[in-house]
């Protein structure tokens, strides 16, 4: 029987036996014994299962990953040091010198940085588009050399809504996978598996983690992106690996393919690998996330309703908003709610908004969202402050913008806190 989303937050991945502990056990060992050489050799050519090097594999990390993986509905999962590295290693598993993605223009601005600057250096080209484009005009920045295509479920800072059935048509339309960065949905509200997305990434330090004590990330492949029907678009996974003893990943591991190429050589070769400990944490937070989740969305809703009304804001953007330009979008793929996160602008200057925020009590300024704490951010102000006002908006991003991550804390004290500092400017 499928269980329902809340039942595998708790229950999945780790399940104790009789005897064992019930909190799954933190395995801290960088290494294993075997008995035999012989044996220790086959894992080394994937001809045995289990672990030599928790530079590749863990027990604790793929308890937790299986836990992921079994929310999103997905075929395998890996975790990796940091979201950054989950979506790096989501693209590089499929793209070399040489090739060619598509990505949308409105995603996090590290991950914009990571595919337009750190990947150029390595001779991989990204084309970022405006994802509110339709369909005949995405098709124009399809290239032969085109080997995915990327975008966020709710785009951080600006909580725009993808349009996942446009982009998997895209995709899929030219033989090539959608990966999508689920961060700010969680599968609790969200599973781009069931609209048409192949892979799916995680900063888990986000709402997964909730609490701000650990950095991670996860990829989570579905399973159905049919590899060997496009052979040859993707060598690295339809043809045998040298660096493996020749192993062919899509024949030989079929829908656990691309996890296990990426921790054969991505994993083996750059080592972002998740700290035992951390993925620890991590769980608990995962086993309480769907009560997160609906608490930030309720939050998120009032508050931003009560931004709407005030006369000292000059607008608002959350998707659960029948005013928001992303609501039927909302409505057919977060029908739950979207998150926690929403952006607004002051009416006033930006020496204004940096009182405003200062003004603040209960939400702190901080570098971190999706959290169980309320924060903010003012991307003129601090993490973009290099850039001119024109300089954001071709960015996307409006100067008087402000990230505020609903959390949750009693949504009338939130709202008091927001209404005490307006009233000082």
């Amino acid at each position: 029987m499928e269980r329902k989303i809340e039942t595998k937050c708790v229950m999945s991945g780790y399940r104790p036996g009789n005897g064992d502990p019930r909190q799954m056990p933190i395995i801290q060992s960088t290494t294993w014994k075997y008995d035999t050489s012989e044996f220790m050799g086959k894992l080394f050519d994937l001809e045995e299962a289990g672990y030599f090097y928790t530079r590749l594999q863990n027990p604790t990390n793929d308890n937790v990953a299986a836990k992921i993986c079994d929310m999103e509905g997905g075929a395998a999962a890996m975790l990796t040091s940091s979201g950054q590295a989950a979506n790096f290693f989501a693209v590089f598993n499929i793209c070399t010198c040489g090739d060619h993605f598509i990505s949308s223009s409105s995603i996090y601005g590290g991950t914009f940085n990571l595919f337009g600057v750190s990947m150029a250096k390595m001779g991989i080209e990204c084309t970022f588009v405006d994802q509110d484009l339709p369909l005949e005009e995405l098709q124009k920045f399809v290239k032969p050399n085109t080997k995915c295509i990327f975008a966020e479920t709710i785009v951080n800072p600006t909580v725009n809504v993808l349009d996942f059935e446009k982009f998997a048509t895209l995709a899929h339309s030219n033989g090539i996978p959608l990966i999508i960065d689920n961060t700010f949905a969680t599968p609790v509200n969200c599973r781009p598996f069931e609209f048409g997305a192949d892979i799916v990434t995680h900063s888990t330090t986000k709402y997964m983690d909730g609490h701000g004590c650990q950095v991670g990330g996860c990829i989570v492949d579905s399973g159905n992106f049919d590899w060997m029907a496009h052979a040859e678009k993707f060598p690295g996974m339809c043809t045998p690996d040298e660096s493996y003893h020749g192993i062919t990943y899509a024949t030989k591991f079929g829908k656990a393919a691309f996890i296990t190429k990426a921790t054969a050589q991505l994993m083996r070769d750059f080592g972002s690998i998740q700290s035992p400990q951390n993925a620890f944490y991590l769980n608990l937070g995962l086993e309480s996330l769907h009560v997160r989740m609906e608490r930030h969305c309720s939050n998120a809703l009032a508050v931003a309703k009560f931004l709407e009304a005030n006369d000292k804001i000059a607008w608002v953007n959350y998707p659960d908003l029948e005013s928001s330009k992303y609501h039927a979008l909302q409505q057919k793929y977060l029908p739950k709610g979207s998150s926690g996160v929403l952006c607004f602008g002051l009416k006033a200057d930006r020496a204004a908004t940096e009182k405003f925020m200062d003004a603040l009590k209960l939400a702190d300024i901080e570098t971190h969202v999706a959290d169980a704490h309320t924060c903010l951010l003012h991307p003129a102000s601090h993490t973009h402050r290099q850039l001119s006002d024109e300089q954001l908006r071709a960015g996307g991003i409006a100067p008087d913008l402000i990230r505020f991550s609903v959390g949750i804390e009693n949504v009338d004290d939130i709202i008091a806190d927001i209404q005490q500092a307006l009233d000082q400017i």
